[in-house]
């Protein structure tokens, strides 16, 4: 069961540091931002991340697994990586027009084909997949709650404020992709 711990601490690793990357050459550039207001939200959204797996962790259960826990774990690992799979496919969808900063550029379109079809922040959706993997690989109710929450929160105020920057920008046309397509849960939000 250790090897378990090891794995989801390791997973964990490999999120933040990439994560981390993201932050470092993913952010908007001053030449080429047309519009940029973030309100504190990656400070936000970070900050809930560590805090939330730091004490998904502590709350983990770690007693002798039955087969159920066997189980569970591996759902949360497929979880965690069909995440990671959807934020990477999103990021590269949107190729340039991704910052990790909330930016418009000066070449910025509305994205709407690929996985933008399906939901309007893809790539959000994949954060709350590879967090809430990470928690059910945890195999604790209360890991899940401590870690799922403050980030699904963070996240929804993120979206927030996003919305409201592509509202400006694009007006009557991301108006009509809203009434199209979902937040980030397919067909529910």
């Amino acid at each position: 069961m250790t090897i378990m711990i090891k794995v989801l601490i390791y997973m964990s690793y490999l999120f933040g540091t990439s994560e981390f990357i993201l932050t470092i050459i993913k952010r908007s550039k001053q030449k080429s931002v047309k519009m940029k207001n973030d309100k504190g939200s990656l400070i936000i959204l970070w900050v809930l991340i560590i805090l939330g797996i730091v004490a998904g962790f502590n709350l983990a259960d770690y007693r002798k697994w039955s087969s159920l826990n066997y189980i569970i774990y591996a759902v949360g690992i497929l979880v965690y990586l069909v995440g990671l799979i959807i934020r990477w496919i999103a990021i590269f969808q949107l190729k340039k027009a991704f910052t990790v900063d909330v930016a418009i550029s000066h070449e910025h379109e509305l994205k709407t084909d690929g996985l933008y079809s399906i939901v309007r922040h893809p790539s959000y959706l994949g954060n709350i997949l590879i967090v809430s993997g990470l928690s059910i690989g945890m195999n604790s109710m209360l890991s899940f709650l401590a870690v799922t929450i403050p980030v699904f929160l963070a996240i929804s105020y993120r979206i927030y404020v996003e919305e409201a920057i592509l509202m400006k920008e694009f007006g009557q046309k991301y108006e009509e992709y809203c009434r199209t397509t979902k937040r980030i849960i397919p067909l529910i939000y």
